[in-house]
């Protein structure tokens, strides 16, 4: 892969971040550096964690929409067929399709769990029930161990308090100890004051995962707030909603307003300094273009990241493209539950 604009893409970012500075922007570089070459999807550590994931994941919540339109046996088949092109990063959460998510995903990865890196979200705060949700997605997943478990959308308020005063992270602790989870992290849609938050506390989180798209950039953004702290704090970055998401499951809510495609949505994302981005596969056309994205990447320069930029500034700065920030219709409804909303 052709790095020579990676280090001034990267200082470019976060140069004109909120929070940037020199030591952030070597770190990003370092990032982009050690991406692998290899024949399929390209490869990035993840965080401090000694691992590498794929530059795209495979979302769990989509995968299982497409085992209810199509069949299961197509969901698995586009799932073995992620895997034989190295595309390793699986994500899903306790809460998807009620459970159904995990089952499915488990019987595509049971007889391939050494070649897939498996991510999915525990959606309790306190003790015992995150004791609950981890027995039910190991049992769901067919696995003894989880490779990265994170609490599911801090998007409320108190919800970085209760993860730590309710015992949800000792409880996580504790599984990483008995060797049922390896590494912790936490994710959310809403407000990057709440990640903030989390990374503030005192615990060094191994991921975060957040939205990452061009929009981002101008309303609420996570890219110039939290992306280098994580940085400073060596917790990798996961990618989610570059296409923009909708409540629908439908993908590419941005590539459908006209102003770039799917392809150039995916590209600027992993021109940012993160791990991965988890991307919504539905049919086998969505797999190919994360197959097709993930091989043939390569980082935007300076001038494409400004004229992509520009080309949103427009239609970017109040959020109705990132209605997951503004809107409670990507909220799971047990966490709404959780904080007395219907």
């Amino acid at each position: 892969m052709t790095r020579q604009s990676a280090p001034s893409n990267r200082r470019r970012f976060l140069q004109t971040g909120l929070t940037a500075g020199l030591a952030w922007t070597a770190l990003a570089d370092s990032l982009l550096a050690a991406q692998d070459d290899s024949p399929g999807v390209s490869h990035r550590p993840l965080g401090k964690t000694g691992q590498k994931i794929s530059i795209l994941g495979l979302g769990g919540w989509h995968i299982a929409k497409a085992a209810q339109d199509t069949g299961e046996a197509t969901a698995i088949r586009i799932m073995h067929e992620a895997i034989d092109n190295g595309l390793n990063f699986f994500d899903n959460s306790w809460d998807y399709h009620d459970g159904y998510a995990e089952e499915l995903m488990g019987r595509a990865v049971r007889d391939r769990r050494d070649r897939v890196f498996l991510m999915t979200k525990n959606c309790e705060r306190d003790y015992q029930g995150t004791m609950a949700c981890l027995d039910d997605s190991l049992r769901r997943l067919q696995t003894d161990c989880i490779d990265l478990w994170q609490f599911h959308e801090i998007n409320y308020d108190n919800d970085p308090d209760w993860v730590f005063d309710r015992g949800g992270l000792r409880a996580a602790l504790e599984a990483q100890k008995a060797g049922k989870v390896r590494f912790i992290g936490f994710t959310g849609h809403k407000d990057p004051r709440l990640f903030l938050s989390m990374l503030a506390k005192p615990y060094v989180w191994a991921s975060s995962q957040m939205p990452i798209n061009v929009c981002d950039w101008f309303f609420r953004s996570f890219t110039n707030q939290v992306i280098p702290v994580c940085l400073e704090k060596g917790t990798g970055v996961i990618g989610m909603k570059c296409l923009g998401g909708s409540p629908d499951g439908q993908n590419a809510r941005l590539a459908r307003i006209g102003l770039a495609t799917g392809d150039e949505l995916l590209r600027y994302a992993l021109s940012l300094p993160v791990c991965s981005v988890v991307t919504g596969i539905r049919t086998q056309a969505d797999l190919e273009q994360s197959l097709r994205v993930g091989r043939e990447f390569r980082p935007m320069t300076d001038e494409q990241l400004t004229e992509f930029r520009n080309r949103f500034q427009e239609v970017a700065g109040d959020g109705r493209h990132e209605l997951f920030k503004t809107e409670t219709l990507f909220d799971g409804g047990h966490h709404r539950r959780q904080h007395g909303l219907h």
